[in-house]
């Protein structure tokens, strides 16, 4: 960011029964790009052995656990308690957004509530997510992309089922042929374009997170939007300025190129 630039302040709440430990880092590295954790909260039953992975990492990264019986056999109480603290936050606290992390579709409703207030949200959950959740933040952004290559064989006895490992690059013509993305990116480049058919790369990407939440060019093995957008091979691009910003433009377009 430059100087100038105010960082937006998070409020990160997870669900230690619906998250994995083995992701912290990539998950806090991954919320340092939309702005500060100011707070940064655990919710689990802390009295029994299940989360004892997490209880080495705490002070590490500086997250406050708060303690939630289980009062019923096989019913999740973490979740009463996250979006109690999560409405106490949105009205007393100076927060720009909220980092929701859970594969619960039980947050659905919470998110709802928070995007009203004006806050962004940010859900971070496994490629199970219901739709719903997925659908009821800003922006969704499935944790199995926030694991290195190097760590996808370490820490899996953790958890209860397979962990996926990081999404293989698809091929061009496999990307072409994938009708629901080639829409996606095209009605994106077009809705942000000029007249003259050019559009910038950043309007296009905010477009498409605003059509689908849990949009990542790293679904398709691609780390950034510029690396999927010329994979594709289907738009031209051109970078502008002395710090070449890209603008993209559909190939078919018959517009002028100025």
């Amino acid at each position: 960011m430059e100087e100038n630039e105010s960082y937006d302040k998070l409020a990160v709440l997870i669900d230690a029964d619906n998250a994995q430990s083995s992701l912290i880092k990539g998950l806090f590295d991954e919320i340092a790009k939309y702005g500060i954790a100011n707070v940064k909260r655990l919710y689990g039953d802390w009295t029994g052995p299940q989360l004892s992975n997490w209880k080495d990492i705490l002070h590490v990264y500086s997250i406050q656990p708060i303690q939630q019986f289980s009062y019923t056999a096989k019913k999740n109480a973490t979740d009463s308690a996250l979006i109690i603290d999560a409405m106490d936050l949105l009205y007393t606290k100076d927060l720009d957004g909220f980092c929701i992390v859970s594969s619960d579709s039980d947050y659905t409703k919470l998110c709802q509530r928070i995007r009203e207030s004006g806050a962004f949200v940010y859900g971070f959950g496994e490629k199970k997510t219901p739709e719903a959740f997925r659908a009821a933040c800003n922006k969704f952004i499935y944790v199995e992309n926030l694991r290195k290559e190097e760590e996808t064989e370490v820490e899996e006895k953790e958890a209860s089922v397979t962990i996926s490992t990081p999404h293989k690059k698809i091929t061009t013509n496999e990307l072409k042929m994938d009708t629901k993305l080639v829409t996606l990116l095209r009605s994106a480049v077009e809705d942000s374009a000029d007249d003259n058919g050019w559009a910038s790369l950043g309007n296009v990407g905010q477009n498409v997170m605003n059509r689908e939440s849990d949009f990542d060019s790293r679904n398709y093995g691609y780390k950034k939007l510029s690396d999927l957008i010329e994979a594709i091979d289907l738009f031209k691009e051109e970078k502008r300025g002395e710090n070449k910003h890209i603008y993209v433009k559909d190939g078919r377009s018959k517009k002028s190129n100025s």
